[in-house]
């Protein structure tokens, strides 16, 4: 698979929320706006990216029977990394996003992209597949808050194209697995087609 390929693969074909269905406590709980769902999407890519790189790196260096807690430390500094540089330069967010953040240590696509991937590629393939899956876990928090933004509020990062409130189920938890459904839905006629 050349590079190009393994990068669009995040989007299309093994899309995390669309199609593997993974990371959905981040999906779900923070996607009530669009400006959530890609500073969200956003912060898990960096620390995907990153993780990826560094996983490569050392991956002669880790021992089988620490493997997995290896990985979560690599994954917690990139995690601490984005917590700090988003609770300074982004309080609002920080504020919006609260636990979401620490918890993208644990989060399921970060976590199997090192195991499966990183651990056993090299730094510039792992690179390419953590921009990828990342970037494709940014695009679909940014549709689902998008959806649910302009369903729940009448508006769209904020700005408002109707005038009173929207659906207010749809800023709601409820909203969130309706929401999803439906794009999930369409994604998987789009791509049966």
């Amino acid at each position: 698979m050349n590079q190009w390929q393994n990068f669009l693969k995040g989007f299309i074909k093994e899309n995390p929320i669309f199609v593997l269905v993974l990371g959905m406590c981040p999906t779900l709980g923070t996607t009530t706006s669009a400006m959530n769902g890609l500073g969200m999407g956003l912060a898990t890519a960096f620390v995907l990216v990153m993780s990826n790189v560094v996983i490569s790196l050392i991956k002669g260096l880790i021992p089988d029977k620490v493997r997995i807690p290896s990985f979560i430390v690599v994954i917690a500094s990139f995690v601490t990394v984005v917590d700090l540089l988003m609770a300074g330069y982004a309080p609002e967010l920080h504020e919006e996003l609260g636990l979401y953040i620490p918890l993208i240590v644990v989060n399921c696509i970060v976590l199997g992209r090192a195991e499966a991937f990183a651990s056993k590629n090299g730094v510039w393939s792992s690179f390419v597949d953590g921009l990828g899956m990342g970037l494709g876990f940014t695009f679909a928090l940014l549709i689902l808050g998008s959806v649910r933004e302009m369903l729940g509020s009448g508006s769209i990062f904020g700005l408002k194209f109707i005038h009173g409130d929207g659906m207010l189920v749809f800023v709601l938890a409820p909203g969130a697995f309706i929401a999803l459904g439906y794009i999930i839905a369409i994604v998987n006629k789009i791509r049966k087609a």
